[in-house]
């Protein structure tokens, strides 16, 4: 799926996003932000301890929070410094499992920008390219306070 051109702020860069995400949950669960094109961006989450369920497969709480992150991050690094986005809907579609020691890889798109709200779609890939989970975010565009 493709979505539209993201207009990435000047210093929304890899680096940056990596560094923000210290001492944060994205931090605990292993996420790291691999890849940002024009109109996507990527990330990678372990399937470990962290973020497994008892029968040592991916949680689905886990896809979510990859998927999230992921829209949440990208959101923001498109708004002005008067604005915020946080989310406000999420669902997710868990396809297949993901086995601990795998890593998943998700990529976000960007779907609709308007002024008080951005639609993002998550896709969640296994280490073969299949899809794991498919996700839809609505984030909330509201002011800093």
């Amino acid at each position: 799926m493709s979505g539209q051109r993201i207009p990435w702020r000047q210093d929304a860069t890899l680096e940056r996003m990596n560094e923000r995400s210290h001492a944060t949950m994205m931090a605990t669960l292993g996420i790291v932000f691999t890849e940002k094109g024009a109109d996507f961006l990527r990330g990678t989450m372990p399937v470990d301890a962290r973020s497994c369920q008892p029968m040592r497969m991916l949680h689905g709480g886990a896809s979510v929070a990859l998927a999230e992150t992921l829209a949440s991050v990208g959101a923001n690094c498109c708004l002005d410094e008067v604005h915020t986005a946080v989310g406000q809907e999420i669902n997710a579609n868990h396809l297949r499992p993901a086995f601990e020691g795998e890593t998943v890889t998700g990529t976000a798109r960007l779907l609709h920008a308007g002024a008080r709200s951005q639609v993002w779609t998550v896709e969640i890939n296994n280490a073969r390219a299949q899809p794991v989970c498919v996700s839809r975010i609505t984030m909330a565009v509201i002011n800093r306070r």
